[in-house]
């Protein structure tokens, strides 16, 4: 628990041993941590939704990582940036050691951040956030974003093309910001519209390196070729694009986004 008062807690998902592991872990290398934002276009789903529990689960073990699945508040009750905020106070809990004797096995100068849809999102302004501070024990080395979700005003071409899209519709996008966003706020806002008018220099800054993977019939692909193409002139970035719905949406159920 990081902080009952506000019920933000995370799930510590553990890798199984295997051979490979425990030689990596003799070598003192130690294992890399994954910090992971689940998806739900910031209202929906957590981290005990079965999905992302056997996602993390098979994620820890099939990569030897541990996985911090962390549970933040959700709107249109907590609007932002309380997502933001709960996402880099979890790190911040993690660098102050408070669960050491649980990643006794792991290498926190080898964490990574991750997320799908506005898990990718939040994941990009941790990044952001955690670039301007400075952390004693962690060291975050790059950031994965599967099919992040960003938007704004304007209505892209595959927004406009890709309307039978599994999972999500313009309708629902829109109501997704309008109960996320502070009130008086459009999509133009700094946190859906990454590169637009009220944008964010991210030259001055160390941003970490990132993969973006990009659905081929993802209706908010635009804004994510655009995040890409924003970001890779200041840093390192690979984009991937993936055939159909990422494979982590094609098998959820129910992924509103």
């Amino acid at each position: 628990m990081v902080d009952k008062t506000r019920n933000l807690w995370f799930r510590l998902y553990t890798p199984i041993t295997t051979n490979t592991t425990t030689v990596e872990v003799s070598n003192g290398a130690g294992l890399p941590v994954i910090f992971f934002f689940h998806g739900g276009g910031f209202a929906y789903l957590s981290t005990n939704s079965k999905f992302y529990d056997d996602l993390c689960y098979r994620l820890a073990s099939e990569l030897s990582t541990f996985i911090i699945s962390v549970n933040y508040r959700l709107a249109p009750e907590h609007r932002c940036p309380t997502q933001y905020e709960d996402g880099f106070d979890t790190l911040k809990f993690i660098n102050n050691g408070r669960i050491d004797d649980f990643l006794s096995k792991a290498n926190l100068k080898r964490c990574f951040l991750a997320g799908d849809s506005a898990g990718g999102n939040l994941a990009h302004h941790v990044a952001l956030k955690a670039s301007e501070h400075e952390f004693s024990t962690i060291k975050l080395n790059g950031n994965i974003l599967i099919q992040p979700f960003f938007g704004g005003e304007e209505r892209t071409e595959s927004e406009l093309r890709l309307t039978r899209a599994p999972f999500i519709t313009l309708e629902r996008t829109d109501w997704m910001w309008k109960t996320f966003l502070p009130k008086g706020e459009n999509r133009d806002h700094r946190m859906v519209n990454v590169f637009g008018p009220n944008w964010v220099d991210i030259s001055k800054v160390e941003f970490l390196k990132t993969i973006i993977f990009v659905g081929s019939y993802d209706p908010l692909q635009d804004w994510q070729r655009r995040q890409s193409n924003f970001i890779k002139k200041e840093i390192e970035i690979r984009e991937k694009l993936t055939r159909g719905q990422s494979e982590i949406n094609r098998s959820c159920p129910i992924h509103p986004t």
